[in-house]
């Protein structure tokens, strides 16, 4: 018989006697095939940046099914928030449970969802078709946000002992900004310019996901998979007594950053559209590409700063960044709109940054999935309901005018979230 005992937060239970069975590599040809920690590194990292850009892939596309089917700007916002019901309601479910299967099996399992989701993108691409695929897809990055980062710590360690964790935080979140950024610049520029422009872009990111699936199917488990696992349950935020107040401003952080994110993933191109007359899908693409992938970038280039110097410094630069933004749709002008996108996107990605490893440090390892899916039901949450909320905005008023109001808003957010988290953290995060 086994022995249990309760951890520090007294909800979730940790074997302790309990016999382990060998870690899965599986039979016949996987036996001959044996992948190193820091191959399988960089294959999990490629996975987990084509199944975000997959989720990004319809950004610049929502103006051909529009025009094609006659939406309206808020139904187009529908289309696109349901994704984020799909990624909550997986979070909720199952975004912790390679904690106890594996993080191999999770993955793998969420890439083929999104084919799942591809197959529904390209033979029903009527409203009902593009609504269940959105809630598809959420339900695949739901299973691979959390999982995925945690299994890039755990690769990197395997491989490197020693090595600073650094460098899997850093290729986590460009992989999850970079993917984000690169669904939308591979879109609109397949729209633009290829033949079968709602259908081509999901054949190529979903057979690039299968490829992937089967060649992550050979990677190192770094999980032990335990012969008596917890009994299933929802998720819930598994977060020591100590850690909860920084935990909690951390995803508050969370949620006002991706609201930001939100914006370019759903309505810049109906702003470029109807507010700044540019109709081109790749321009669409690339605005929004531009600012993930500055997000990205200022992560990689500040990536050595600690914790509460890149939160300090992220918030002149994202509010310099909205201010611009704002001021590109009143003008109007698409130069000054591109530059506030992409200093807004900085902004964002390094708030992001800041609040991840801020929400991780309060994780306990043997839950560290767990925590990180609460940490992600916030932040997705952010990345719906506010853009609904504009997207209802813009039913009663001129998009520039409920954009104004969005700005103001998510400003307050971000400057009392920030000051929070350095508030909770204290002295504690400084200098990781």
């Amino acid at each position: 018989m086994s022995t249990v005992e309760q951890d520090k937060a007294g909800n979730r239970q940790t074997p302790t006697k309990v016999k382990a069975r060998e870690v899965e590599r599986g039979a016949g040809l996987k036996q001959h095939v044996a992948m190193s920690h820091s191959v399988a590194f960089w294959l999990v990292a490629l996975a987990f940046l084509l199944n975000m850009a997959f989720s990004a892939i319809p950004t610049p596309l929502y103006e051909l099914y529009q025009a094609r089917d006659h939406f309206s700007v808020f139904m187009i916002t529908i289309v696109y928030a349901v994704y984020a019901v799909g990624v909550i309601a997986s979070l909720f479910l199952a975004g912790h449970i390679s904690d106890w299967i594996g993080r191999r099996r999770v993955l793998v399992g969420a890439l083929l969802i999104n084919v799942a989701s591809a197959l529904l993108f390209i033979f029903f691409p009527g409203l009902i078709g593009l609504i269940v695929a959105r809630v598809v897809c959420g339900v695949a990055v739901g299973m691979t946000t959390a999982t995925a980062t945690a299994y890039l710590a755990e690769l990197h360690l395997g491989g490197s002992p020693r090595a600073s964790t650094n460098r899997p935080q850093l290729t986590a979140i460009a992989a999850n900004l970079g993917g984000i950024g690169f669904g939308p610049l591979l879109g609109g520029l397949l729209a633009q310019f290829a033949p079968a422009p709602l259908r081509l872009p999901f054949i190529v990111v979903g057979a690039a996901l299968i490829v992937l699936a089967l060649l992550i199917s050979f990677a190192p488990e770094t999980v032990v998979i335990l012969e008596e696992r917890p009994t299933w349950r929802p998720q819930r935020v598994a977060v020591p007594s100590e850690g909860r107040r920084q935990f909690f401003a951390a995803t508050a952080a969370g949620i006002a950053s991706f609201a930001v994110y939100g914006v370019f993933n759903s309505l810049v191109p109906s702003f470029l559209a109807g507010t700044l007359h540019e109709t081109s899908h790749f321009v669409a693409g690339a605005v929004a590409f531009s600012a993930f992938a500055a997000g990205a970038l200022a992560q990689i280039m500040l990536g050595r700063l600690d914790t509460m110097t890149t939160l300090r410094r992220s918030v002149p630069i994202l509010l310099s960044g909205l201010a611009l933004f704002t001021i590109g749709m009143w003008v109007p002008s698409l130069f000054i709109f591109i530059v506030g996108g992409v200093i807004t996107g900085a902004g964002a990605g390094l708030v992001f940054r800041g609040a991840l490893v801020a929400a991780a440090s309060t994780a306990p390892l043997e839950s560290r999935a767990e925590v990180m899916a609460g940490f992600f039901l916030g932040a997705y949450v952010g990345l719906s309901v506010p853009v609904i909320g504009l997207g209802i905005a813009t039913q009663h008023f001129v998009a520039r005018e409920a954009m104004l109001v969005f700005v103001v808003l998510v400003a307050i957010a971000i400057v009392w979230s920030v000051r929070a988290v350095i508030r909770a953290a204290g002295r504690s995060l400084v200098g990781n």
